[in-house]
């Protein structure tokens, strides 16, 4: 048990660096339509595309500690304008821009192929 209580707190302690070594310099953000304050307060997750449907998309991404979310499994509205950077298709791995909508609720604001 003892061996199983470190590893886990190895795995919290590691997993903000890995997050902060994410290279999103490719992603464009001049072209997106969202105001300052989503810029600012957008968070990027890897993730791996379960589906994409009009308006949704399903995904599997790893913790968000930016804004609590564990690793899960969901439905993640997309932005009216959200841009795919690339093709992206079912199964593929991906760098998601989280946005924030009015309601406070995230919601995909960019896809990039990982």
């Amino acid at each position: 048990m003892k061996h199983v209580t470190l590893a886990l707190v190895a795995t919290l302690l590691t997993a903000p660096a890995a997050f902060a070594q994410m290279n999103h310099s490719s992603m464009d953000h001049s072209n997106m339509h969202m105001t300052d304050t989503q810029m600012e307060n957008a968070v990027h997750a890897k993730a791996i595309v379960n589906s994409i449907a009009d308006g949704s998309a399903n995904v599997s991404h790893e913790p968000i500690p930016e804004i609590g979310w564990p690793a899960m499994t969901m439905d993640l509205s997309l932005a009216p304008d959200a841009q795919m950077m690339g093709d992206v298709a079912a199964g593929d791995s991906v760098i998601l821009m989280l946005i924030k909508g009015d309601d406070g609720m995230y919601m995909i604001g960019a896809i990039m192929p990982e």
